[in-house]
């Protein structure tokens, strides 16, 4: 009898080829798997004060139907959208029913704009305010995969529905761990309300936004949308110090700190030459203060000579204020370094101050939420270049003015002298 010898080779591939054809082809440990679509829940108060006629001229339930309609057609394809709505069915006294009146509007998935749009041009401002069984609601709209979610609360009241407590739930969907984070918008909100949205966006690591028009409430949601399709960036915590000396140095990111009301806090920053740095800081009003405050963000060098400042001020009509500073660097012509190949580096000194102020009855302490960012991006590439030249970094400034202001002011001496001469020789 003949034998034939199979070549090992071969016997190894028709191996290889069985096991691919039994093996699954998502059981390949390298295969990249696909990230879940984030999902959000915009909750909506569509209680009886809805009606009230003090956003633009127009009731608050008009303003939040045009602004729904601006966010859901500027809501990103990979998003997965749901809307709820609290308050909108009974109109009734009785409040065991009234506080059971939460409805899921759109559920959650591929966003079909015009059903949404449609869906949401019915509404009628109704009943009771029951936040607290609409987020339990909402939490449950949200279940299932391990996608980023994220409820969006929208109301100009507080919650009518205790002892449900709306920050207690928040506080317990907190303490499952599902990533869940809940942001909460204050339509012309009281003191009371503005309490216990700040209370439920804390407890989940939100933000609380207080709303006076159509258009901050419209961009303020779109925002948070986005926020959800956008890669998850957790803050770090710091401390920032009472001088320069004693400041942390803090690399490119996000930052968290708290500065008491009037307070000044310090960071450093090493910008490589070529290099320019980026800085931006925004303070909350996360309790009730005195209308009119600021917000500073100065860059000096460790010398204590002022480079660029940026500044805002605020009015009481937003809980959120904000300033940014540029400052670019360019490489001396005359040094490519410091002896070891790299470009020098300068040590900036990020100053962050506030005028805040509150009533007595206000604590002070802990200080206000502050979010710093710092980012480094190449330079400009020549010198010419106006930022590089130094427009805008305070002193340059100034003396630039100075210089054109004292140049024009001798140009014209000379034309009206000039005049002057010609008309007294006709």
């Amino acid at each position: 009898m003949i034998r034939r010898r199979w070549p090992a080779a071969v016997v190894c591939g028709v191996l290889a080829a069985l096991a691919a054809g039994l093996v699954p082809a998502g059981a390949a440990a390298d295969e990249p798997v696909e990230k879940e679509a984030p999902k959000v829940e915009l909750v909506l108060d569509v209680s009886g004060s809805m009606r009230e006629r003090d956003i633009d001229g127009r009731s608050r339930m008009a303003a939040a139907k045009q602004a729904f309609g601006e966010v859901l057609d500027a809501v990103p394809d990979e998003v997965r959208l749901g809307i709820r709505t609290l308050g909108a069915n009974y109109p009734g006294d009785d409040r065991r029913t009234g506080c059971k009146d939460t409805e899921l509007l759109y559920p959650v998935g591929p966003l079909d704009r015009t059903e949404a749009k449609t869906a949401v041009a019915t509404l009628a401002p109704t009943g009771w305010t029951p936040i607290g069984p609409a987020l339990l609601k909402a939490a449950d709209d949200l279940e299932g995969g391990d996608a980023t979610r994220r409820i969006v609360l929208i109301t100009d009241g507080e919650d009518t529905c205790a002892p449900l407590d709306p920050c207690e739930v928040a506080r317990e969907l907190a303490a499952k761990g599902i990533g869940l984070t809940i942001d909460t918008l204050g339509l012309v909100p009281d003191a009371k309300t503005r309490r216990q949205l700040v209370c439920i966006a804390e407890a989940t690591g939100g933000t609380y936004t207080s709303v006076q028009h159509t258009e901050e409430l419209s961009g303020r949601v779109k925002q948070l949308v986005d926020r959800a399709a956008a890669p998850v960036v957790t803050p770090e915590p710091t401390e920032g110090a009472d001088e320069c000396a004693k400041a942390p140095t803090l690399e490119p990111g996000l930052y968290t700190d708290r500065e008491e009301f009037g307070e000044h806090r310090w960071y450093r920053v090493q910008v490589p030459a070529g290099r320019e740095l980026r800085a931006s800081v925004s303070i909350g009003a996360d309790r009730a203060v005195d209308n009119d405050y600021g917000v500073l963000l100065r860059a000096v060098t460790v010398h204590g000579r002022e480079i660029v400042r940026g500044s805002e001020a605020g009015d009481g009509r937003t809980d959120v204020i904000s300033a940014g500073l540029r400052y670019p660097t360019t490489i001396p012509e005359d040094r490519d370094g410091d002896g070891d190949g790299k470009p020098a580096s300068e040590t900036v000194c990020l100053r962050v101050s506030n005028s805040f102020s509150a009533p007595a009855s206000v604590k002070t302490t802990p200080g206000l939420p502050l979010e710093l960012t710092v980012d480094l991006v190449d330079g400009p590439d020549e010198a010419a270049d106006p930022a590089a030249f130094g427009l805008g970094r305070g002193p340059w400034l100034l003396g630039v003015l100075a210089l054109t202001g004292l140049a024009a002011g001798l140009l014209w001496g000379l034309v009206a002298r000039r005049r002057t001469d010609l008309g007294r020789s006709s």
